[in-house]
């Protein structure tokens, strides 16, 4: 892979009943449970505007995912063909970054309760980023 290197910090994590990659829902809308988002102290300031009800796209590092893997069996049919990782929305990544879309159902200090959450327990939260209905919106 290329040389350049880039590092980023965490800004929260997943606190969520799941426990495990085999207990998650493959997407948020297979049954995906409701999670807290908690943010560290140095960026709460930043959920100001987010309210119960906004849809938000929360970028995670999927911390338990391998990351020498380059195809995959979609959905982990063992009966489909092998396809590239990139073709798919598989955890095990060169670079494994989640994308969860939720809804806010609570705002609690410098924590969010949102639903569906699909990241396990434990899950670095990278980013928060609204839901844009409207380009202009914010």
């Amino acid at each position: 892979m290329n040389e350049n290197r880039y590092t980023f910090e965490p800004i929260g994590v997943i606190r969520s009943p799941l426990t495990s990659r085999k207990e998650a829902p493959r997407q948020g809308d297979e049954g995906a449970p409701e999670a807290w988002l908690e943010l560290i102290a140095p960026v709460a300031e930043g959920l100001d505007g987010i309210t119960a009800g906004d849809e938000l796209i929360v970028l995670t590092w999927l911390h338990r995912a391998r990351r020498d893997v380059l195809k995959v069996h979609p959905r982990r049919r063992r009966e489909a063909s092998l396809i590239g990782v990139f073709a798919t929305r598989s955890p095990d990544r060169p670079n494994p970054v989640g994308l969860h879309r939720v809804a806010v159902l609570e705002v609690a200090g410098q924590r969010l309760r949102v639903a569906p959450m699909e990241a396990i327990d434990g899950t670095p939260i990278i980013d928060i980023k609204p839901v844009l209905r409207n380009i202009e919106e914010r």
